[in-house]
């Protein structure tokens, strides 16, 4: 059974394990253990997470299966956003599944979630930034309407590296 939340510090510790799992399951073979480990210690400490989670304009929403968290969302609203846009706009910062739950629909669920969202807030457009060698993710966004439209910096440990900006159209 699938089950979704809205996340809240009391599910801290969860987002971390998945966020720390996660990342080194997408991300590992293809950078180096140095700076995949500076930016799990610097992006998914406690301290770090306890304040994303305490932003109200960063809500995390947490799916389960069979009672066991498995993967989350995360967007950001207003100016707890990544980037700066003149209109109404809902970042997604993450969609994060654990592996072993790949091909089941998760990654669809999160995604449609923030969709529900960013059309209850009735803004312009979702955005997103995705790494332009995870093909998996690029391919995933495409298919469900979001097209390339701006790249930025994503600095992982020392190395910095582009990540291409996605955006899917509301209004």
């Amino acid at each position: 059974m699938i089950d979704f939340k809205k996340a809240n510090l009391d599910d801290l510790i969860a987002i971390q394990n998945i966020s720390k799992l996660s990342f080194i399951e997408t991300f590992a073979a293809i950078n180096t253990p140095e700076n995949i480990e500076k930016y799990l210690q610097e992006s998914f400490s406690k301290d770090q997470l306890t304040i994303e989670i305490s932003n109200p304009k960063s809500p995390f929403y947490l799916v389960y299966i069979d009672n066991k968290p498995i993967g989350y969302l995360k967007i950001n609203l207003g100016d707890a956003q990544t980037e700066y846009f003149e209109e109404p706009t809902l970042e997604i910062q993450r969609i994060y599944v654990l592996q072993a739950f790949h091909g089941k629909k998760i990654g669809q669920l999160l995604l449609d979630e923030a969709i529900k969202i960013a059309k209850q807030l009735a803004v312009d457009f979702i955005w997103l930034g995705v790494w332009e060698e995870n093909h998996r993710a690029l391919h995933f966004y495409a298919k469900n309407g979001f097209i390339t439209f701006d790249k930025h910096v994503f600095v992982l440990g020392d190395d910095k590296q582009t990540d291409l900006l996605m955006k899917l159209e509301i209004k």
